[in-house]
């Protein structure tokens, strides 16, 4: 049952209680607990845990586990920049003192913001912890050491003594790489894509920590960067349109500009509880008359929306990333009514929302936290600062 059940039970119980023994109150105390521990995880009826969306903010400059994203958390958000200008700095001076370019502080950079949001976090995804999330696991030192920023940063850079784990400088050719996929090369992360959606945010940082971004390495070059064997364009030097390239489906457009409708129609194989119109309806409906059921719960919404219980996936950002190939339409920003919209928060789950047509989409958390709001598609980027990966058909091959 869900919390609102379970309450109503706990309540009728409650009227008989005087006439309980003590086994009784015992039964009656324990059903409360229960009831609360629903209500505190975001208790719903066949809604996976896991479905989390993630935390709200800029890619790079997120709020802290204190920060609910009120009015009266600028201290905290003036704190967390303070936190990240000095780690920038530190990573350069790393740089610079083993005679690299400023182009090596970029890439560490755009590494730091995408792993950690540029904080020394203590914790992370297994062992990983630090700012730039490395594992002592995995050779790249104690927790101890990892948790000292200079230290974290000159191994990124340089690497173990062996040359297991590799540095930046161990990368044939880093310097003529794209920064992203510099990125990659050391880190050989499961997401290798969202790199370089940090270098914006990485620029900005280094403007405001004072940090030469164009400083030649010790031998006097300026790294370039290569033009990918594939074609892809992705991530380029400009940081306009090569960011967002065209795949074929449609106009890409930059982020901010307005979503337009699309072609609707979806290969035979998404087939769902519900049909696209029943889910926009009912999607439509939790935004006027919903609960506040919803808070990091964007997958859950997404999937009850289209009358699953559960999607199947942990997060967002792995929904998008498990689409056969042919389903996802990178940075293509004319979705048609009932797609799956998706983000990159920069955090590890990142967001997903439907997409009503007329450039609007049913989200939770942009308005008000928890809740379902009808809102324009453009937010998640104006307001979050979160960068748009593209649209998929509603398909959920896992759901349930």
């Amino acid at each position: 049952m869900d919390g609102r059940d379970a309450l109503r039970a706990a309540a009728k119980v409650g009227g008989t209680a005087l006439k309980l023994k003590v086994g009784g109150i015992t039964f009656l105390v324990f059903v409360l607990f229960l009831v609360l521990l629903g209500v505190l995880t975001g208790g719903m009826s066949g809604q996976a845990s896991a479905d989390s969306c993630g935390r709200r903010g800029t890619p790079g400059v997120d709020l802290d586990d204190n920060d609910d994203g009120a009015s009266g958390s600028q201290g905290t958000r003036t704190k967390t920049r303070k936190d990240q200008i000095e780690n920038a700095k530190i990573i350069d001076k790393a740089a610079a003192d083993g005679g690299l370019s400023g182009f090596a502080t970029l890439i560490g950079l755009m590494t730091a913001l995408q792993e950690s949001t540029l904080i020394n976090l203590d914790y992370g995804d297994r062992d990983s912890v630090g700012i730039f999330q490395q594992r002592p696991s995995q050779g790249w030192g104690s927790v101890e050491q990892i948790m000292q920023p200079t230290y974290a940063a000159r191994m990124f850079f340089y690497g173990a003594e062996d040359g297991d784990p590799r540095g930046l400088v161990d990368i044939r050719r880093w310097e003529d790489m794209d920064p992203g996929r510099a990125a990659q090369e050391v880190q050989r992360s499961a997401y290798p894509d969202l790199y370089a959606g940090q270098e914006d945010a990485a620029r900005s940082i280094a403007d405001e920590a004072g940090i030469d971004l164009d400083r030649p390495g010790r031998d006097g070059a300026t790294p370039g960067r290569e033009t990918p064997d594939d074609g892809d364009s992705s991530g380029g030097a400009d940081g306009g349109d090569a960011c967002y390239p065209d795949t074929g489906t449609g106009q890409p457009g930059k982020p901010g500009e307005p979503f337009h409708d699309g072609e609707a129609g979806w290969p035979p194989s998404v087939r769902n509880p519900r049909s696209t119109a029943e889910a926009i309806r009912w999607a439509e409906n939790e935004a006027r008359t919903g609960g506040k059921d919803w808070w990091r719960a964007c997958l859950a919404f997404v999937a009850v929306s289209y009358g699953w219980n559960y999607s199947g996936v942990p997060y967002a950002i792995d929904h998008y990333k498990e689409m056969p190939p042919s389903m996802k339409h990178d940075r293509d920003r004319n979705p048609p009514a009932g797609a799956l919209m998706y983000w990159d928060t920069g955090q590890r789950a990142g967001h997903v929302a439907i997409y009503l047509g007329n450039g609007k989409i049913a989200s939770n958390d942009i308005r008000r936290p928890g809740y379902i709001d009808v809102v324009p598609a453009t937010d998640i980027e104006t307001k979050w600062g979160a960068t748009y990966l593209g649209w998929a058909p509603p398909h959920f091959p896992k759901g349930g």
